[in-house]
C-alpha cells in the first residue's frame, strides 16, 4: 500500500478521515442502475429467489416465533413519518428540508431487534433448506412448518453455524439457528455489547470473546469453523446470500410506499440514509432499492468518525486493501455494529457506482439525536441506528450534488427522505438508560 502522505497528496479528504473531522462526500462516480448493475453480479431475480425462499420459510417462522404470527411469519418493519424530528433538525442545523422525512424502523424487526434479522436470518434458513433438501427429507412443495418438531432438531444437530460479528448479526443467526437446532458460535469483537453476549448464551449459543475489534472475531471464526466439515461459517464480508436477505427489503418498501399513496418518480425522488458498518447490510438494501425504484432512489451510507471504512475503500479505490487502522485511525466508537475497520471489498467494488454518497459523524451526534428521537417521536434505538439522521441535512446543503442529479425546487419538495433506523428495539431498559444519560453530558 502507497504511505499515508502520498494517500493524503492523492486524496485530500484522507487527511480529515485521519483527524477525526465529520466529512460529506457526495460520490462523483455514480451512474445509472443499467450501467451499475453488471457489476454487481446479482439481478432482479436474484432478489424474487431470495423472496420465495422467505415465503416458504413463513409459516415455519410463525409457529416457532409467535410474535411474527401476526404477519404469518413475515419478517418485516414498519415505516413511519417523523415530522417533529425533520422540524428539529431543520432548527438545529438552520437548513430547511424540502420534502416529508420517514423512519424505517428495521431497529424493531421481530426475534432480533435490528437490520440483521433480515440478511442473518435468511442465510441460516437457506443453508437449513439446502441442508434438508439434499437429504430428501423436506420438498419445496411442502408445508415448511413441519421444520418445527424435534425430529428437524434432531437433524440440524449433527450440523454447525459460525460467524463472526460486533453483535447484532450475532444476535440475529445464533437466534434463528438454536431454534432449528443448529450448534452455533457466535466470535464477538471486545466492542460487542454485554447483553446481546447474555442474550445469545441465553438462547444456548456459544459465545467466544476476543480482546481485539471486528476483523479479528471475523478471521478466528473463519479459523474454527475451517477445521469443522460440518460447520457453515457465514461471511458478512463476502457473502451474496447475506446480500439477498437484505435486498428483498426493496420491494417490501415499495409495497408499504404504495399502501402509504407515496409516489417514487422522476419528480418525487427517494433519499436513503443507511449506516454503513462491514457494508453487507447497507449495500443489501441499497440494491435492493435500486432494484424497486431505479435511478429515482438515491442512497447514502453513514459512518462513525473513528470508523470510515467503507468511504475511505471506496473513495482511493482501495476497497478492502485498506483499513482505518492502516491511517492511524482506532476504530473505536460507541455504534458497536459500525465498527468496522475494513470494509465488505465485494460490496465496495459492487455498489460503488450505484451509491451516491458518504459521511461521517461523531459519536455525540448520534447521542445527540437518539435523545431527540426518544423525547419527540418515542421511538428508541441504539447508537449506530441514528448514523443516517442527519443525512437529510447533507442532502438539502448539497447545491453540487443537487445540481448534477438536475434537481429542482419542485422536485426536492416532492421528496421523500428515509432515514433507515438498524438497531435497538431488543435493548434492555437499564442500557437505554446510560445511552439517554449520555446524550446530555
Amino acid at each position: 500500500m502507497q504511505s499515508t502522505n502520498s494517500l493524503i497528496t492523492e486524496f485530500p479528504l484522507v487527511k480529515k478521515l485521519i483527524d477525526l473531522e465529520e466529512v460529506m462526500w457526495f460520490n462523483p462516480k455514480i451512474t445509472s442502475l443499467d450501467v451499475g448493475l453488471p457489476y454487481v453480479g446479482l439481478d432482479a431475480e436474484s432478489i424474487k429467489d431470495a423472496s420465495e425462499r422467505l415465503r416458504r420459510f413463513a409459516p415455519y417462522l410463525a409457529k416457532a416465533f409467535p410474535e411474527t404470527a401476526k404477519t404469518k411469519g413475515i419478517i418485516e418493519s414498519d415505516v413511519v413519518f417523523i415530522d417533529r424530528m425533520k422540524a428539529c433538525l431543520e432548527a438545529q442545523y438552520q437548513t430547511p428540508i424540502s420534502g416529508r422525512m420517514m423512519l424505517k424502523k428495521d431497529s424493531h424487526l421481530p426475534i432480533s431487534g435490528s437490520i440483521k434479522a433480515r440478511g442473518g436470518i435468511y442465510e441460516v434458513l437457506a443453508h437449513a433448506e439446502k441442508l434438508v433438501l439434499n437429504a430428501g427429507i423436506l420438498k419445496e412443495s411442502d408445508d415448511y412448518s413441519v421444520l418445527h418438531n424435534d425430529s428437524f432438531n434432531a437433524f440440524f444437530s449433527q450440523y454447525s453455524i459460525a460467524v463472526g460479528s460486533t453483535g447484532n448479526l450475532g444476535m440475529s443467526i445464533g437466534i434463528m439457528s438454536a431454534k432449528l437446532g443448529f450448534t452455533v458460535s457466535v466470535h464477538m469483537s471486545a466492542d460487542a455489547r454485554e447483553w446481546k453476549k447474555r442474550r445469545l448464551r441465553s438462547h444456548g449459543v456459544t459465545v467466544i470473546e476476543y480482546e481485539q475489534d471486528y476483523g479479528m472475531a471475523v478471521e478466528q471464526g473463519r479459523l474454527e469453523a475451517a477445521k469443522d466439515p460440518t460447520c457453515f461459517f457465514i461471511d458478512d464480508e463476502n457473502s451474496r446470500t447475506l446480500f439477498l436477505g437484505y435486498a428483498v427489503a426493496g420491494e417490501r418498501l415499495k409495497q408499504q410506499f404504495s399502501e402509504k399513496g407515496i409516489v417514487v418518480d422522476a419528480e418525487h425522488p427517494l433519499f436513503v440514509y443507511l449506516p454503513c458498518g462491514v457494508g453487507g447490510g447497507p449495500g443489501g438494501v441499497a440494491f435492493g432499492l435500486k432494484m424497486a425504484f431505479g435511478d429515482h432512489v438515491h442512497c447514502l451510507f453513514a459512518e462513525p468518525t473513528h470508523s470510515p471504512c467503507m468511504l475511505l475503500g471506496v473513495h482511493t479505490g482501495l476497497h478492502d486493501e485498506i483499513a482505518v487502522q492502516d491511517l492511524g485511525i482506532d476504530n473505536v466508537t460507541a455504534a458497536d455494529g459500525l465498527a468496522v475497520g475494513r470494509a465488505s471489498g465485494f460490496v465496495g467494488r459492487a455498489m460503488e457506482r450505484l451509491i451516491d454518497g458518504y459521511y461521517t459523524l461523531s459519536d455525540e451526534r448520534m447521542y445527540l439525536h437518539l435523545r431527540e428521537l426518544s423525547e419527540l417521536e418515542n421511538v428508541r434505538l441504539e447508537p449506530s441506528a441514528l448514523a443516517g439522521m442527519i443525512g437529510p441535512v447533507h442532502v438539502s446543503n448539497g447545491a453540487e450534488y443537487q445540481a448534477r442529479l438536475k434537481m429542482t425546487d419542485n422536485t426536492l419538495a416532492n421528496a421523500t427522505h428515509l432515514v433507515w433506523a438498524t438497531g435497538g428495539g431488543m435493548v434492555p431498559e437499564a442500557e437505554m438508560a446510560k445511552y439517554l444519560a449520555k446524550s446530555v453530558q
